[in-house]
């Protein structure tokens, strides 16, 4: 009932529509052993994967500033983020992504193709698709795009690191050790989450040239595609101590329950 969890609602549902956008795809195709999409799904899944991905890292800075705000002004926080503040701020995040969404796919896929149809990844992404255009001015035309995204996103960055060194500041004046290590540890899970979507992104898109190979390439897309959607719930469910507690408790009842069973055999 608190902003934190109404934003990891809104965390959880990008993640799952961002493993479901690249992964049913590709195992479907490697249990059928083709590589085939129509233009149209592949149209749909550059959409929604950006859609998602964009939609995440506006809702990450916006729960950077949500950490920034419960430490260190926590008098006002439930008048900074109240139920209407965070469903604007959500809403904002949801539609600046269908924005940047909706303008890269138009772009991309108005640039005429004529280095053939393969896309030598596991599924359909805008550098890929690039690299089978013909038009240099509608080349250009996405790669200024996607340098202006580039500079949005490194707003956002901006914006984060600045709310974190307030952070780290405000706590590092608290005069109570077990308060630092509370403040501290209810940044962790957004900092690891945050930490593990830039670097694979990062390492996807900013990795030399020169190292890339067909294999590094899809490496590396499954790393960023798949693997934060994946691990962001344990990084956070590992934090909430219901759901350790219940963890707990069905392993132990299962260890139980298996010393029962071998103990019943032996006799």
């Amino acid at each position: 009932h608190t902003p934190m969890y109404f934003f990891l609602l809104n965390l959880a549902l990008l993640d799952l529509g961002c493993i479901s956008t690249t992964l049913p795809k590709a195992m479907a195709n490697a249990l059928w052993h083709t590589r085939d999409i129509s233009y149209t799904g592949c149209a749909a899944q550059v959409f929604f994967f950006v859609f998602f991905l964009s939609t995440e890292y506006s809702l990450l800075t916006i729960m950077s500033y949500d950490r920034y705000v419960a430490i260190c002004k926590p008098l006002h926080y439930r008048t900074l983020l109240g139920s209407r503040a965070c469903a604007t701020m959500a809403a904002a995040a949801w539609g600046s992504g269908l924005l940047y969404s909706l303008l890269h796919t138009a772009t991309a896929f108005s640039v005429p193709l004529c280095q053939g149809n393969a896309v030598d990844q596991f599924f359909c992404e805008i550098p890929q698709i690039l690299k089978l255009s013909c038009s240099k001015s509608d080349y250009f035309r996405e790669i200024g795009i996607i340098y202006f995204s580039l500079c949005l996103s490194f707003g956002c960055f901006v914006f984060i690191v600045v709310s974190y060194v307030q952070i780290f500041r405000a706590v590092l004046r608290m005069p109570s050790e077990q308060g630092r290590h509370k403040a501290f540890s209810t940044c962790l899970p957004h900092l690891a989450v945050l930490s593990l979507f830039l670097s694979t992104a990062m390492l996807a898109y900013l990795k030399p040239p020169s190292i890339s190979s067909p294999s590094l390439d899809l490496l590396v897309s499954f790393l960023y595609s798949v693997v934060p959607p994946a691990v962001n719930p344990l990084i956070y469910g590992l934090r909430n101590q219901e759901l350790k507690a219940a963890v707990s408790n069905t392993y132990n009842f299962n260890i139980h329950k298996m010393h029962a069973s071998l103990t019943g055999v032996s006799r």
